[in-house]
């Protein structure tokens, strides 16, 4: 008979314990802040304190029209998260400057209010991703609520506002020359238009198609654009990535969004199919490196947040269903893109929060 093994219990250092219960303390303040933001953005807290300064919570409520036992607990937990300053003294609450531009700045590349929604929209529908996770199903991104669409939009907008006609475009190689003089471009898993109304409005020689498997986004980006400078140079339709109509492309744009899709291979040949000899498509992915060690930081930890309630779960309730993840990396992305067809592939800008790919024919 064979004789198990003897299991030795480590030893448990006290001091270490307790360090990490005080850490789990942090994190669940840190979760609640998520909503808390939301919170003050929805009720117009921080663009009150922005506009009128210190204030008292009676007149954060008067200013903004709530209760005012609700302004006084919200601008406690913001004191004491450090996302507002107290002054003991006077009784009143300040919103920094450089705060009230990360929390109101929605034109700010440093505007984080997208960026706490689609986190508190995904930790809302977490019940659903555990019990996905049980039985390794997906949920896909039209089952989830209006603030991880809504806030994802917002989140990234103001990065490409900031980036994508000054950094992104000119790093491929004769494309701003090519969109004056007039090209044919689609921007694939557009959402709510942001990236394509961008380019439609500075290119208006250029013709823009923007598709997105999801409905209610189209229909957002439909009513953005009729709204716009853009004119008749931009049309939206709702497509899945490996039916986008029309071509042949000069560029075809994919922002945030192959990592999300069930089968990227299989949508990468059929780009090979739509676009141009001499086209470029330009991915812009998460920032991330190909090691598991390389994203071991605070915008990887979100990221991989990310990926484990909303972007895997969006992409294993596709066919295939390959689950790239949010934090795939340069060297997953190259293995995509030439299994397709495409022979060339290239880092060309990025961001903290992105990596920006040249890929072509």
């Amino acid at each position: 008979m064979t004789t198990p093994p003897t299991v030795t219990t480590p030893a448990v250092d006290p001091d270490a314990l307790m360090a990490f219960v005080f850490r789990a303390v942090t994190e669940v303040g840190a979760a609640l802040s998520a909503a808390l933001v939301v919170m003050g953005d929805r009720l117009g807290y921080y663009r009150s304190l922005a506009e009128h300064g210190a204030c008292t919570p009676a007149e954060l409520a008067e200013r903004t029209g709530t209760g005012e036992h609700y302004a006084r607990e919200w601008l406690n937990a913001q004191a004491a998260g450090e996302f507002v300053g107290y002054d003991p003294d006077t009784g009143r609450y300040t919103l920094p400057a450089e705060h009230a531009v990360a929390l109101t700045d929605e034109t700010s590349p440093a505007f984080v209010g997208g960026l706490f929604q689609i986190a508190h929209g995904t930790v809302c529908d977490a019940a659903t991703i555990i019990e996905a996770a049980a039985s390794g199903a997906g949920v896909g991104w039209g089952d989830h609520n209006s603030d991880v669409h809504i806030g994802c939009d917002r989140f990234f907008r103001p990065t490409y506002a900031a980036h994508l006609l000054t950094d992104w475009l000119p790093a491929l190689d004769g494309m701003v020359d090519k969109l004056t003089a007039g090209a044919s471009v689609a921007d694939v898993g557009c959402g709510h238009g942001a990236s394509t109304l961008l380019m439609a409005e500075a290119f208006p020689t250029s013709t823009f198609h923007g598709t997105d498997v999801h409905v209610p986004s189209i229909t957002t980006a439909r009513q953005r654009a009729a709204a716009s400078d853009a004119g008749a140079n931009v049309t939206f339709e709702a497509a899945d990535a490996n039916a986008v109509t029309g071509g042949p492309y000069d560029l075809i744009t994919m922002f945030d969004c192959l990592h999300d899709m069930g089968d990227p291979v299989g949508a990468a040949r059929h780009l090979r199919e739509v676009i141009a000899e001499d086209g470029i498509w330009m991915i812009v992915e998460p920032a991330a490196g190909d090691h598991v060690e390389d994203n071991l930081h605070p915008v990887g930890r979100a990221f991989y947040g990310f990926s484990t309630l909303l972007c895997t779960p969006s992409s294993l309730s596709q066919p295939v269903g390959l689950a790239l993840g949010t934090q795939a990396g340069p060297a997953r992305i190259r293995e995509v893109v030439t299994a397709a067809g495409f022979t060339r592939f290239r880092l060309v800008a990025g961001t903290p929060f992105n990596n920006v790919f040249e890929v072509r024919p």
